[in-house]
């Protein structure tokens, strides 16, 4: 019915076709506890959030309502956002206050962020005052902070304890995480002055010092620091985890390579999207949400593309005189705006990992002015040819390769100056960037080729 895999006990999915999800949707029906409940324990939490995605809304409708079934902390977490919403909705709220108290800080406030605010309430005021305490603190840092992906579980020692101490406590102690790989070393007030391995732990002799075997932290995540910032941090220095410290550097959370994992794909999604102007459209959204959050692009793009057509009317008489003028344009622009999107999409996954800085700006504006004029002499040579055999016109075969260099040279160089300077003004370039050089490209495609046409052609 499936391919499946073993993985540490639990099998793996990698693809779940029609059949399955078509029987398991008929177990659901038939109320056959039996088969669901083996099912679901058999998968890995994972693919049980993938089949829970992929069977229809009045199935998981259906599943939800199924008195004995309680959705596992770790299956629930894995379910998009979209259809984790829906979920909520059909959740009692003693339903997800079960499933907060199971699972770690982070976790608990992605969930709670995507309650209304009247269920919101009623979930925390039925939490443990310390829980509730927790996550009101995390909500109320910004959204996009490392606060709000930190988690609050984490092992700290004094630097002055030994190994064996050390060792003890991690016995003991019944509010440590679960798993972890690293131990934060601190000193009198809190503050973070080192981390040790696990295992390094392990292999040392009890009476060692934790401060004679810890390693200086490379570097401390402000819990006001940017999550994008924070996937750069870890990327940059290799890290498998790292502390969050508050305004007064003292410790106050960890930050694991799962959740950046996680921080980055939804920055990369996030940047697809808003590049084709679709923000953070949801393809569970419904038809009036989609049409409302496409409007303002679609409306900004027809303002962009009546400007582009004003230019062409100013040369009406240039294309009634030679109509094959009309035939060409559309071939200037749109190579043109290609060129400039190839470049805008380079450039912003740059200025995303930071690879563009004032010392090489120069350098990189310029290496993109000489690809502009070697794809713009290429594509000059092959057009020209074309409509040379085409038409049978010299002058006309120059003046399209003669504007197929300008406008490619144009793309180069605003496909990376237009994001950079939005950037520079605190617009995301991602959001705004593809509207403002494809005007660009079709605006001075048009104006090149029928401005030197008119001058040189009927003069």
């Amino acid at each position: 019915m499936s391919l499946v895999k073993s993985i540490g006990g639990k099998k793996v999915n990698f693809d779940f076709n029609k059949d399955f999800i078509s029987i398991f949707s008929d177990k659901i029906k038939s109320g056959d506890l039996k088969f669901i409940n083996q099912t679901l324990k058999d998968l890995h939490p994972s693919d049980v959030a993938n089949l829970i995605e992929n069977i229809s809304p009045d199935i998981r409708s259906k599943l939800i309502e199924i008195e004995e079934f309680n959705i596992d902390p770790e299956i629930f977490i894995e379910i998009n956002e979209s259809v984790q919403s829906e979920v909520l909705q059909l959740l009692s709220t003693d339903s997800i206050v079960k499933i907060l108290k199971r699972t770690e800080s982070d976790n608990s406030i992605a969930i709670l962020e995507n309650l209304d605010s009247k269920k919101k309430s009623s979930v925390l005021d039925k939490l443990p005052p310390k829980d509730r305490f927790l996550i009101e603190e995390g909500l109320s840092y910004p959204e996009d902070s490392a606060a709000r992906i930190m988690q609050r579980e984490f092992t700290a020692v004094p630097s002055n304890w030994s190994v064996g101490q050390t060792i003890d406590y991690l016995r003991e102690s019944k509010e440590l995480p679960e798993e972890f790989l690293e131990i934060f070393v601190v000193d009198n007030e809190f503050k973070p002055v080192g981390i040790v391995p696990s295992s390094r732990v392990l292999r040392t002799p009890r009476e060692s010092k934790m401060n004679n075997i810890m390693r200086e932290m490379p570097v401390l995540i402000s819990v006001n620091m940017d999550k994008e910032e924070v996937g750069h941090t870890f990327e940059n220095y290799n890290l498998i985890s790292a502390g969050v410290v508050n305004k007064d550097n003292k410790l106050v959370g960890m930050i694991t390579a799962d959740d950046v994992v996680t921080v980055v794909q939804e920055e990369a999604e996030e940047d697809v999207l808003r590049l084709a102007g679709v923000g953070d459209e949801e393809i569970t959204d419904s038809v009036f949400v989609k049409t409302k959050r496409r409007f303002n692009w679609l409306l900004l793009n027809l303002f962009t593309a009546l400007l582009a057509t004003w230019v062409i009317s100013k040369f009406g008489a240039t294309i009634e005189q030679m109509v094959a003028l009309a035939f060409l344009m559309p071939i200037v622009a749109s190579m043109g705006g290609n060129a400039g999107m190839q470049t805008l999409a380079v450039t912003i996954r740059a200025i995303a990992t930071k690879e563009i800085s004032e010392s090489n700006f120069s350098k990189i504006v310029g290496k993109e002015f000489l690809i502009g004029i070697l794809n713009g002499i290429i594509f000059a040579v092959i057009t020209a040819i074309i409509v040379q055999l085409w038409f049978k016109e010299f002058n006309l075969s120059i003046l399209i390769g003669v504007s197929m260099i300008l406008n490619m040279i144009v793309a180069g160089l605003f496909g990376i100056l237009v994001p950079v300077s939005l950037k520079k003004l605190n617009i995301d370039p991602a959001l705004a960037s593809s509207v403002f050089v494809t005007t660009i490209t079709d605006v001075i495609g048009f104006l090149s080729f029928l401005g030197i046409g008119s001058y040189f052609l009927f003069n």
